[in-house]
């Protein structure tokens, strides 16, 4: 989940915000943290009308040992422990990530029971989530990523497809951000900010809110069929420790994107802690969620 590269806000959220919220994370990875702290907030917003499709196609496997997933990006590993106890069948995940210390907290924490019962095992791989190949994922047939899409590059998320394709496997890939937030109650700033942070997200050619649309064609290009989903994030007065540290990252990845912001951004955010603490500030962080269904040889799809 974010484990291979971050910036301010990246996959919806900092990596590790300025104290102050108005500088940008110093670090180049999520900590351990944050993911725990947005983990609840993820598995509300992850779409469950992927899950029938997804189960379908699986199903398709009877006798085919345990299912082998691949789980891309994997940071403490939320995905393995919302989608594993969903899927029945004994499952081996296998979690890949850059961050040897993720990895430790992932693999500890792994589900070890599937829906029905059967076991589920888990195995790690460092990897980058961007050098991805079909090799890599030999004998896979779903991959999972969660709030990875938009810190890649479309050249990442081409061989990604590509990889998932030579491999003939499903991919469910959720909460890719798509560049709409709305605070209520709104504020003449929001906008500015927001349009700020979009740009941030897209530094250096990484995809930010463009994530699944290219994603989507990637795997279209490779005969898949893909659906789209909306998963958002619906931020309210129980959830003021998530939207507080949400708040101090995306204002702090606009100011930087946008030095010239600083002086309306603080007392905007000063404003936006104060609510949020009161119990009065809401957020809804739009993410989309896409399953592509690779085709596999000798089979339809």
């Amino acid at each position: 989940m974010g484990g291979d590269r971050a910036g301010p806000g990246g996959g919806a959220g900092p990596a590790a915000p300025g104290g102050d919220g108005m500088t940008a994370a110093n670090t180049v990875r999520y900590t351990p943290e944050w993911l725990r702290l947005r983990e609840p907030a993820d598995a509300a917003a992850r779409s469950r009308d992927l899950l029938g499709p997804l189960r379908a196609r699986l199903a398709g496997r009877a006798g085919a040992g345990p299912l082998a997933v691949h789980d891309i990006g994997c940071g403490t590993g939320s995905m393995g422990r919302w989608l594993a106890p969903l899927l029945a069948g004994p499952q081996h995940w296998t979690l890949h990530d850059r961050d040897p210390h993720l990895l430790h907290f992932a693999a500890a924490d792994t589900p070890r029971a599937a829906a029905d019962g059967s076991p589920v095992t888990v195995g790690t791989r460092r990897a980058d989530a961007g050098r991805l190949t079909a090799e890599a994922l030999r004998g896979a047939a779903l991959v999972t990523a969660s709030a990875l899409l938009d810190v890649l590059t479309a050249d990442e998320v081409t061989a990604l497809a590509a990889a998932c394709a030579g491999t003939g496997c499903a991919a469910l890939l959720t909460l890719s951000v798509t560049g709409r937030v709305e605070p209520a109650p709104g504020h003449p700033l929001d906008g500015e900010i927001g349009a700020a942070f979009d740009a941030h997200q897209r530094r250096s050619g990484l995809l930010g809110p463009d994530a699944a649309r290219v994603t989507a064609d990637a795997f279209a290009a490779h005969g898949a069929t893909v659906r789209l989903r909306p998963s958002p994030w619906r931020l309210g007065p129980g959830d003021a420790a998530l939207t507080e540290r949400w708040l101090r990252g995306w204002v702090g990845a606009a100011v930087e994107q946008r030095p010239g912001l600083r002086e309306r951004a603080e007392p905007y955010l000063a404003d936006r802690l104060a609510a949020c603490r009161a119990g009065e500030l809401g957020v809804t962080v739009h993410h989309d969620d896409l399953l592509a269904l690779c085709p596999q040889p000798g089979r339809d799809t």
